[in-house]
């Protein structure tokens, strides 16, 4: 919806243009619902549909209708579509965007398939606590037509599990070794997800293999990785992993090359190998050097129409009448953080200085992020995130063009960093406000 800059707007009616019928429907239903992963570890569940991260798959350019209806999750529930910039009453964040979906009531998400590649979406209602019982799920928007078809895609999206034998990783339900097998020359596409609030190492070993994507934006002219090189997604974040089987086995896991109670999966081509043998790592991949470099609005740009500088910290204190370890940022915590305060059409740069122990990974709603420079220095392939972790002692450079009206959340993706502070808002000058967060109101977006 178009609206002149002098004149002000409500979070409420920015929908986007949705007068279009669906070309396709969803319901998801938020239920209880005990879950067993594949080892028989049992887990009392948050679901969508029951299931363990259920998937829609959409075509780039249909009107996706999705109804979300609260079965009996007491404390409310929503979906964020993360990394997909949908308009800004359609981001499902509790007080910001919308209200909260109680048991009973239902809310209607619709919006335009704008973008394609892996995402996925999760409640983000008290999410640290939500997305880690299970209220998640992924979106997968297909191109409408692709150059490239792959014999085989699978969709891995790596959680940790609470259950009643402790602590288990998993791909979706599958917490041990999976087989499948692949006849040689089949292209194989991987989409791989994180969803748990730290970042997690990957290894595919016994072919090269290609980085397609990261966090749904194509990489163009990716060149092959030897098998030797592992790669780290941070919480949020998505690669698109591609290959072509070779006459042997090729072998994928998370974590270390020695651990043995992650989850992996072995593609083999006749009989299946007793047990895979990894071997240790000896690169890193790294997206700052890989592929052609992103050139768009903010790369070439010699000055910023704003310029916000985030400082990323910790401390001891009081949050919600409780003494926690605090995430700050600019020494603050929410809502004791400055707002960041854009005008429709502005070139925004923001940097991320990393002074605390531990790993930030900072999510933007409703746009991505170009990376330009990291720890001072240019970047030889700026790249497109909207999940970008920042590791202790880091400092990054990212533009954005604000192109997208609303209030919008900037938060860390380690969900309990979010919980007890670090947390802003991203505001177009002229938005305002439709609806109320806080305890009195139920609505509590984290």
């Amino acid at each position: 919806m178009n609206h002149e800059p002098s004149g002000t707007v409500e979070v409420a009616a920015l929908t986007g243009d949705i007068s279009a019928p669906a070309d396709v429907k969803f319901e998801l239903v938020a239920q209880r619902k005990q879950m067993t992963l594949a080892s028989g570890a049992v887990i009392d569940a948050w679901t969508y549909n029951g299931e363990i991260a259920p998937e829609l798959r959409v075509k780039h350019g249909d009107m996706v209708e999705v109804k979300l209806i609260n079965q009996d999750i007491d404390s409310g529930v929503t979906i964020h579509w993360h990394g997909y910039n949908v308009p800004n009453a359609m981001d499902g964040v509790p007080g910001m965007t919308q209200n909260v979906v109680k048991p009973g009531q239902s809310f209607t998400y619709k919006f335009r398939a704008e973008q394609e590649g892996s995402y996925w979406f999760h409640s983000h209602q008290q999410a640290s606590e939500q997305v880690m019982k299970g209220l998640f799920g992924t979106l997968i928007v297909e191109p409408k037509q692709d150059a490239e078809t792959y014999d085989e895609q699978m969709t891995v999206i790596t959680h940790r599990w609470v259950t009643d034998q402790g602590y288990k990783y998993a791909f979706g339900q599958q917490d041990n070794l999976q087989g499948k097998q692949v006849k040689p020359g089949k292209k194989v596409k991987l989409r791989i997800i994180n969803t748990h609030n730290h970042s997690q190492k990957y290894l595919l070993q016994g072919t090269d293999f290609r980085i397609a994507s990261i966090d749904g934006v194509r990489i163009q002219d990716p060149r092959p990785l030897s098998g030797q090189t592992a790669f780290r997604l941070g919480s949020g974040g998505r690669y698109d992993v591609i290959f072509t089987m070779p006459d042997h086995p090729v072998f994928f896991k998370q974590g270390d090359f020695n651990n043995d109670s992650n989850p992996g999966i072995v593609f083999y081509t006749g009989n299946p190998p007793e047990k895979p043998v990894f071997q240790a790592e000896s690169a890193l991949f790294d997206p700052s050097d890989y592929g052609k470099p992103v050139t768009n609005d903010v790369t070439g740009a010699i000055t910023f129409n704003r310029e916000f500088q985030m400082i990323l910290g910790n401390e001891m204190g009081f949050y919600n009448g409780k003494f926690h370890f605090l995430w700050t940022i600019n020494g603050g915590v929410y809502p004791r953080v400055p707002t960041l305060v854009v005008k429709e059409g502005d070139k925004v740069k923001t940097t991320f200085v990393n002074k605390s122990l531990t790993e930030h990974p900072m999510h933007l709603h409703g746009h991505h992020m170009t990376v330009l420079r990291k720890n001072g220095q240019k970047v030889k392939t700026p790249w497109l995130t909207d999940t970008l972790n920042v590791l202790p002692g880091e400092s990054y450079e990212v533009a954005f063009l604000a192109n997208n009206p609303g209030m919008w959340m900037d938060h860390c993706h380690n969900l309990d960093h979010a919980a007890t502070g670090m947390i802003l808002h991203l505001m177009y000058d002229h938005v305002r406000p439709s609806y109320e967060a806080g305890t009195r109101s139920g609505n509590l977006p984290d």
